[in-house]
């Protein structure tokens, strides 16, 4: 079930805010994003730190995954920051500004074997993407989009200009069976708007969605997690590929529909994705 552990919230919460890391106790996100990059401000930078590796070595949060979003290398915190990421229990580190294969697996090897995500947030990043993600193999699990640098860099008008670029993030990753998050939306208020956006993020592929705001996590799973409608479906070609008739079968029949087994290869995805991302859906709807 490890393959499918789902991935659809990945909340950043600032390591500067114990306030903050109190209530992630307490929130249901798939990931939580510990931050000592953007949210933390120069001279909070080294209590950050420290305060990470205390939440992380407490633990007790209800996240399927802890990742610390470290510094980058080349700034005053990098090192410092790779350093106590390798000796605490993060699930993942996440890094910024990659540009290069030769970026992944120079923050790999400080990692010394804790899996490493990307932002993918650069021009250079863009240009190099089949590149970065055939890093899987040495310890490259994931990228995340960061949206909003890329749009201050390319000098574009926001995530529309960046639409077309996004499907290319998600095929390089799956091309290595990468993780993919897609980008945060920056009004928290506004719900309907990020509705708007999780949905796009789903259509084109993504596993889930960076988060800034709490408010944000029911929207994200709602919109990430398969409906009832997918799941009945999944359900009735999983059943029907598993009667006597149509072993060995490549295409059936099913409902008027034509049904290969890669359908097949989906509806088992979508089924597991939904027992373990939703307690108590694996006993309810045994097939």
């Amino acid at each position: 079930m490890d393959d499918y552990l789902p991935c659809r919230s990945a909340l950043f919460l600032p390591a500067s805010n114990p306030r903050a890391i109190a209530k992630a106790r307490t929130l249901e996100c798939d990931t939580l994003i510990l931050d000592l990059e953007d949210a933390v401000a120069p001279d909070a930078k080294v209590a950050a730190r420290a305060a990470a590796v205390e939440a992380a070595r407490a633990g007790g949060f209800p996240a399927r995954r802890l990742v610390l979003r470290v510094n980058a290398r080349d700034t005053a915190w990098g090192a410092d920051d790779l350093a106590a990421a390798a000796d605490a229990p993060f699930d993942a580190v996440l890094v910024p500004k990659v540009g290069t294969p030769a970026d992944v697996r120079s923050y790999a090897a400080a990692l010394a074997g804790c899996p490493l995500w990307i932002m993918v947030e650069t021009c250079l990043a863009l240009g190099q993407l089949q590149a970065l993600a055939d890093c899987a193999g040495e310890g490259l699990a994931a990228f995340v989009v960061g949206t909003n640098d890329l749009a201050l860099e390319m000098r574009c008008a926001g995530r529309a200009a960046l639409m077309p670029i996004l499907p290319f993030v998600v095929a390089a990753a799956r091309s290595r069976g990468l993780i993919v998050l897609d980008g945060v939306c920056n009004d928290f208020n506004d719900l309907a708007a990020f509705a708007t956006e999780a949905g796009q993020g789903r259509a084109l592929g993504f596993d889930g969605k960076t988060l800034i705001h709490p408010a944000q996590i029911a929207p994200c799973h709602a919109a990430f997690t398969p409906s009832d409608a997918e799941a009945a479906r999944a359900r009735a070609i999983v059943t029907a590929f598993a009667l006597p008739e149509n072993a060995g079968r490549g295409a059936i029949q099913l409902d008027g529909r034509m049904v290969e087994r890669l359908h097949l290869v989906e509806a088992e995805r979508t089924l597991a994705l939904l027992a373990a991302a939703e307690p108590g859906y694996a006993l309810a709807n045994m097939i």
